[in-house]
């Protein structure tokens, strides 16, 4: 049988790294991931407790499409907590992750060829998604004196559909100032396109709280998952808030294409939004692992990098060091024992000079791997 033409997207780099890495491990050497851009930490201990009383007492069958009504409601009222908004919870549709929410969004939203602006560098498998439903990504490549992110300037003229943003964003952790982000939502509604944020990093901030489109305009798609604030990667459950006269359309499709989202991740997902000491303890790693990542990677050589507002993670400019940040990442790899990420998945065009480190995995192993990241660039520039 011959394969479809949406089929063949690209690989996802980080994947790769991963599997050398586990691999390297397999045969006896100690690798610290900074490659990974996952948590170090488990779900919530109240999550998963509530999910043990809940085996014990529920079958665990399909729930509604849009998902459990109580995890609905209380997801609204996240955002009367975060962001102080009155959220009307017939609008939230729960996911199986935020991947889940992507191809609902893509497919509601959407014809077969329409163009969709995403900021380079960004997360790959947006790109890769919309090819596979035959839709065009539109790259546009973000300036340095921008954060590396989109300004609304940047969509004149590229006939775009739809404009898909991130703030806080992967790979930089940059994030997106309320100004920014309106002269955004403004910039696409005048192009009559659809706007789409990702805000799966909300809750990871340092220095400022991240702005949800929906404190400004309801007429737009919101995504965020359980993935990274609440540490549940695995459990695969997300969220997406939508226009009240969407929610049917979305609903159908996500009937057809998923019956419901998890209903074992989602009885956990309704009480990690309850564990606010657990996941501030998480936050506290992070800030500490963050402090470390800022001060040890220029020492290092890494001295060209994005100012990390939110998530976990570094993106550095290595320009001055590679032309082949695969082969660079390999190299870091093999004789640092470190795996980090390189940034041809994020920025097809200008990812072959930039790197990405995840800070997200335990202290120590922080500090480890920035004691080998020393090690390895002396000894690098001792030789050339």
């Amino acid at each position: 049988m011959r394969n479809s033409a949406r089929s063949k997207v690209d690989p996802f780099i980080v994947m790769d790294v991963m599997e050398a890495a586990r691999r390297a491990e397999a045969a006896g050497r100690h690798i610290i991931h900074m490659e990974v851009g996952q948590p170090g930490t488990p779900a919530p201990r109240g999550a998963r407790d509530a999910l043990g009383r809940a085996l014990g007492t529920d079958a665990m069958g399909y729930t509604v499409a849009l998902g459990l009504p109580e995890l609905r409601s209380r997801i609204a009222r996240l955002y009367a907590e975060w962001y102080g908004l009155d959220l009307n919870p017939d609008r939230v549709v729960i996911t199986p992750g935020s991947s889940g929410a992507f191809i609902l969004a893509f497919t509601a939203l959407f014809d077969a060829g329409d163009r969709v602006g995403i900021g380079a560098p960004g997360y790959p498998s947006y790109r890769q998604i919309l090819r596979a439903l035959d839709l065009v990504p539109v790259d546009i490549e973000t300036a340095a004196e921008n954060r590396l992110q989109p300004v609304a300037s940047d969509l004149s003229g590229r006939d775009l559909r739809g404009l898909l943003v991130a703030s806080p964003a992967n790979p930089t952790g940059t994030m997106l100032d309320r100004t920014a982000l309106a002269r955004l939502i403004d910039a696409t509604a005048e192009q009559g396109a659809s706007f789409i944020s990702d805000e799966i990093y909300h809750g990871i901030e340092y220095e400022a709280k991240a702005v949800s489109a929906l404190e400004i305009s309801d007429d737009c798609y919101v995504i965020n998952s359980f993935s990274k604030y609440f540490s549940m990667t695995g459990w695969r459950i997300g969220w997406m808030v939508v226009p009240e006269d969407h929610v049917r359309s979305v609903e159908r499709l996500a009937q057809n294409l998923f019956i419901c989202p998890p209903h074992a991740s989602q009885i956990a997902a309704l009480t990690a939004m309850d564990c606010a000491p657990e996941l501030e303890a998480n936050m506290a790693v992070y800030r500490r692992n963050r402090a470390l990542m800022l001060d040890g990677l220029p020492r290092a050589g890494f001295d060209r990098i994005a100012p990390p507002d939110g998530a976990f993670y570094i993106y550095a400019d290595v320009r001055h060091l590679t032309s082949d940040s695969r082969a660079l990442a390999a190299e870091i790899l093999e004789h640092a024992g470190v795996a980090v990420t390189p940034g041809l998945d994020f920025d097809p065009a200008r990812g072959a000079g930039t790197l990405r480190f995840s800070y997200a995995r335990a202290t120590a192993d922080i500090e480890e791997g920035l004691a080998r990241l020393a090690r390895f660039m002396a000894a690098r520039s001792a030789v050339g």
